[in-house]
């Protein structure tokens, strides 16, 4: 990424950051701006999760060892990453209209991971979104062992989980993605 690109979207990311100060209470740009400094990797994904519609902010710490979540946060399902069926074997199973890709194999291309129930719901806690898109999260493999996976969206005021076959897609589902800094 060049310098140029790079300030670009740390200000892009600062002043997201600034305008949603409910999501991240406890955090501070300086230690965002920190953590991100020479990470390469995660510059890139927060770029390409950025270029394919996803708004990606802090939304708190992610784990134990303290690392920053950045979530997608835009207000419906990215809309570059919208019309996948769930995973690769289930999108190379279909035999008609097979779409371009799997959320999990788009995931792993941007370098990012799905959102578990728990953190959709967790999102879910900071704003609406999906009320008129949905999400793929990540599935238990018990569930997905049987054919199926889960995803999310915002009804009547509420957040509903649901489940479909792996094999299935809409236009107007998508998925929401979890970088971990």
């Amino acid at each position: 990424m060049k310098a140029k690109e790079r300030d670009q979207l740390l200000d892009t990311l600062q002043a997201r950051f600034e305008q949603h100060m409910h999501r991240h209470p406890d955090v501070s740009w300086a230690e965002v701006s920190s953590r991100l400094e020479g990470a390469r990797a995660a510059l890139r994904a927060l770029q390409q999760m950025e270029a394919s519609g996803g708004d990606p902010d802090v939304v708190g710490k992610a784990d134990d060892a303290g690392r920053l979540a950045f979530v997608d946060c835009s207000p419906e399902s990215p809309a570059g990453r919208r019309s996948t069926c769930y995973d690769e074997p289930a999108r190379l199973a279909r035999k008609e209209n097979r779409p371009a890709a799997s959320a999990l194999g788009m995931a792993a291309e941007l370098g990012i991971e799905l959102l578990s129930e728990e953190q959709y719901r967790a999102l879910q806690a900071t704003g609406e979104f999906d009320v008129k898109t949905s999400s793929w999260i990540a599935t238990p493999e018990d569930v997905r062992a049987l054919g199926g996976a889960l995803f999310g969206d915002r009804r009547y005021g509420r957040v509903f989980t649901y489940h479909n076959g792996v094999q299935s897609y809409y236009a107007a589902r998508g998925f929401r993605g979890l970088l971990r800094v």
